[in-house]
């Protein structure tokens, strides 16, 4: 009798065992999954490198083109030599790169985390609005530059809207050994500015989205699956 009652107890507790076992084998089995998920995500997507190289790439180019329209006239504004466009950007990218070089969680672990990603968000907005600006104001300038009639004066460039209008509107740049520059050479660089500005807010305006889609995309709702001691959640 007593065999005959303790058998039962024996398969229970080996069910029990072989369970166990199996809750084993599919946890083992989902941590080598996430660990390979974790290494793909470490290649590119905890943080996207290519927008922040990107960034650094158009920041040096547009601060670099600026500085050398400054040398072509004295008289140049600083809204149509846009090395501010440029600067600014080169900064958010050095804190894209490190956000790439820290463990990138969708959900903010840290709160050094949340602020160094909130700056970033920030500032990949206040570069698109730079960016915006600069081809606006390069813009503007290369529609006035075709429409100029200027000559040359004692080392000067006087460009006029409407050389024929007394009273009209007058451009005076200094320093230029010739109207060539302006009418040209300038012109060529306003274009590049434009080109590289529109560039750069195109990708700052994917960083601004990368951001917002992992902190407002990727959460978890409250599904739960399985039992009490194994806990699934999952993931939209």
């Amino acid at each position: 009798t007593m065999s005959q009652t303790g058998q039962p107890g024996a398969e229970k507790r080996a069910d029990h065992a072989q369970e166990s076992k199996g809750n084993m084998e599919r946890g083992k089995g989902k941590l080598k999954a996430g660990q390979k998920e974790d290494s793909h995500t470490c290649c590119g997507c905890r943080f996207p490198l290519l927008i922040a190289f990107l960034q650094l790439i158009l920041g040096i180019s547009i601060a670099v083109v600026a500085f050398i329209m400054t040398g072509i006239s004295s008289s140049l504004l600083t809204r149509e030599t846009p090395h501010w466009a440029g600067i600014i950007v080169c900064l958010v990218s050095l804190l894209g790169f490190y956000l790439y070089c820290i463990t990138y969680l969708p959900d903010e672990k840290t709160f050094m985390q949340f602020i160094a990603k909130l700056v970033y968000f920030l500032l990949c907005a206040v570069g698109l609005v730079l960016s915006v600006l600069a081809v606006a104001f390069a813009g503007y300038h290369y529609s006035l530059i075709n429409a100029f009639a200027c000559s040359e004066e004692e080392g000067a460039c006087i460009c006029k809207l409407d050389p024929e209008d007394p009273i009209a509107r007058t451009f005076i740049y200094s320093d230029v050994s010739t109207c060539f520059s302006i009418t040209n050479t300038h012109k060529l660089y306003l274009l590049l500015q434009m080109a590289l500005n529109l560039t750069q807010a195109a990708v700052c305006l994917v960083g601004c989205f990368v951001m917002w889609k992992h902190r407002y995309q990727v959460f978890f709702v409250g599904l739960q699956l399985g039992s009490g001691s194994e806990q699934q959640w999952q993931k939209v």
